[in-house]
């Protein structure tokens, strides 16, 4: 085989490679049955009356899941008319539910947060950081956005204001019946959940 021979079948195996990974970035969200900081059990039975599900990766401690709570208040509130439901999850091991119950009380967190016992819902939705937001279709399962609320916050970086709105603007999509492109969606920035195998 010559060497344009090689580098056509590379380029192949390469934009397959990238297609697979393409279809991995959004996956379906499974069953799950979590408590949450309130003593509350979740399923995704409990938002089937809702046509989609936002759900925020939570973090005890985490400085950027602290700092962007308002702007996941400020989305929450915008669509408060919608028929969309508002939670968080918390897949870190060393984050239990007094200690999430804390955290919450200490910082006026007014959302339930599901423990994610044995991170079933992290390895799941290829989870790797805090404050990352999946949009989730409750009835078929299919997880229609990921990634960061805004452009406002990143690694020792803070906008005053954001300019780019990606899961407000996703939600518009979706309410309209369209499909959003992930090609625009940068990767979340938070901190990172380790992610064990049992």
């Amino acid at each position: 085989m010559n060497w344009l021979n090689r580098l056509i079948v590379a380029l192949a195996a390469v934009t397959i490679s990238a297609a697979s990974m393409g279809d991995e970035w959004l996956r379906s969200i499974p069953e799950f049955e979590l408590t949450d900081h309130l003593g509350e059990v979740h399923t995704l039975e409990t938002y089937e009356g809702y046509d989609y599900v936002v759900f925020y990766v939570q973090g005890v401690g985490c400085p950027i899941a602290r700092i962007a709570l308002p702007n996941y208040r400020a989305v929450r509130d915008e669509f408060a008319d919608k028929n969309i439901a508002f939670t968080m999850f918390n897949s870190n091991i060393q984050d239990n539910l007094p200690r999430i119950a804390k955290e919450a009380g200490e910082f006026g967190i007014d959302f339930p947060i599901m423990k994610d016992e044995g991170q079933h819902l992290a390895k799941a939705l290829g989870v790797e950081r805090t404050a990352e937001v999946f949009i989730v279709n409750p009835r078929s399962r299919e997880v229609l956005f990921r990634g960061p609320i805004n452009d406002q916050l990143g690694y020792e970086t803070q906008r005053n204001e954001a300019n780019e709105h990606y899961l407000i603007d996703a939600l518009d999509t979706v309410l309209a019946g369209g499909i959003v492109n992930m090609d625009d969606i940068p990767d979340s920035k938070g901190c990172l959940v380790a992610i064990f195998d049992t």
